[in-house]
């Protein structure tokens, strides 16, 4: 983890002339950028895989009227056919499960008060006021909601109820858009059906993690949203023979 610290803490002295006293902060969303723009090959596959299941949505359709009787067979029938077409139906996990590790050892860099045997200097370390070892918590009992590392906070959850609210939106619209896998995939149908409300778990998070963390948190979150934006224009995000837009629309 010692490593990973002179990584953060060169990244704080690049840009310190910019960013002064926050310029460990500033030194976490460029590091939260850099994760994400290595993960980015794999979004956009993801988001390939997911206009390919899109396009695939006659053929499931004919599976769901010949099996509909039979979950088994039409579950068989569903994976046979993403794997002659070479899709994958969970690979949309994959750049959220990579990120998983770049995300605790930024947790546990700013949660422990040594380092390599040496004190975390780190901690002292602060954005606005507000510590980057520090929680939600401690800014209510120093200064409050209003405090100034409570303003902190509220600015970040602002961020986050807004970028989970359009997430939210746009994630419900293309699932009722684009055929899911979730009949056809054991399991899925309860994960689909919760995975827009996963948005909203993020003001959790920020909320009990230290500062850093949540920097984090929110950086990545709002790079997804922008990320599925740029990657996923081209998916439809009304049903299907929505009567209102008088034709069925069709995925490229």
């Amino acid at each position: 983890m010692s490593v990973f610290a002179d990584l953060v803490a060169q990244l704080a002295d690049l840009l310190q002339p910019l960013f002064a006293a926050s310029a460990t902060a500033a030194a976490i969303v460029v590091f939260t950028a850099l994760v994400r723009l290595a993960v980015h090959p794999l979004s956009r596959a993801a988001a390939g895989g997911q206009r390919a299941r899109a396009r695939l949505a006659p053929q499931l359709a004919e599976l769901r009227e010949k099996h509909g009787e039979d979950r088994e067979r039409l579950q068989k029938a569903t994976m046979e056919l993403y794997a002659q077409q070479k899709v994958s139906p969970l690979s949309g996990c994959l750049p959220s499960l990579l990120q998983l590790p770049a995300f605790f050892l930024m947790y546990h860099l700013f949660s422990s008060a040594r380092i390599g045997g040496e004190p975390n200097g780190l901690l002292d370390h602060a954005l606005f006021g507000a510590p980057l070892g520090g929680r939600w918590t401690d800014a209510l009992s120093d200064g409050g909601v209003l405090g100034g590392a409570g303003l902190v906070y509220l600015a970040l959850f602002a961020v986050v109820a807004a970028v989970a609210t359009f997430t939210y939106r746009r994630t419900k619209q293309q699932m009722a858009a684009v055929p899911t896998v979730g009949e056809q995939v054991p399991g899925m149908g309860a994960v689909l059906k919760v995975m827009p409300l996963m948005s909203f778990a993020t003001l959790v998070t920020v909320a009990v993690v230290p500062l850093a963390a949540a920097l984090y948190v929110v950086t990545s979150t709002t790079w997804s949203a922008v990320e599925r934006v740029l990657l996923h224009r081209d998916l439809p995000v009304e049903p299907r023979g929505n009567p209102a837009r008088g034709a069925t629309t069709d995925a490229p």
